[in-house]
């Protein structure tokens, strides 16, 4: 009779085991959210230009309740490009700069990339960038999680900033980046 019950307590421990490893094993299969995973961009365009320089914008929307941090972006558009913001640089003048720290696109919230303001910049062009063609670009977050898009390219005149470079060969002599282009 102990042989049984021995028998019964020792099933009985490995189906409780086999019961919690299946447990274990459901939740390590669902991947943890990314940052990427959150975050959409709409209203998505492209200046376009012959060469040198451009900008891309839209409309970066975070569905998540964590802020989603932007550190890079690329395309094969562009031989270079950084995350740049537009700041008045103390004599009434409007210059851009890289962004330091990223864009950072809040939790449940939204960032507006727009001439004049938070812009993806692309320097160096590989090709010219033509109205009506397209580009694809790759986001890259803090945690390391990607998201592509892809926004038509369009004619656009206005925002005449400067383009702040700290000294940075801008590869065709640019010193300024003039926005504004012909329509």
């Amino acid at each position: 009779m102990n042989t049984r019950i021995s028998t019964r307590f020792g099933l009985l421990l490995v189906a409780a085991a086999l019961g919690l490893a299946g447990c274990a094993s459901a939740g390590s299969g669902t991947a943890a959210a990314t940052e990427a995973d959150s975050v959409t961009i709409t209203d998505a365009w492209v200046k376009a230009a012959d060469s040198g320089m451009s900008a891309a914008f839209g409309e970066l929307e975070n569905s998540g309740d964590t802020d989603a941090t932007i550190v890079s972006v690329s395309s094969d558009a562009s031989s270079m490009m950084e995350l740049h913001e537009v700041v008045d640089d103390g004599t009434g003048s409007m210059v851009m700069q890289e962004k330091d720290g990223g864009f950072i696109v809040p939790a449940g919230g939204s960032l507006t990339l727009e001439p004049g303001g938070y812009h993806f910049m692309l320097m160096g062009l590989t090709a010219p960038l033509v109205a009506g063609d397209e580009a694809t670009f790759t986001v890259t977050f803090e945690d390391g999680s990607t998201m592509e898009f892809t926004a038509p390219v369009k004619d656009f005149t206005g925002a005449d900033e400067n383009y702040n470079g700290g000294g940075m060969d801008m590869d065709e002599g640019h010193s300024d980046m003039d926005m504004g282009g012909d329509e």
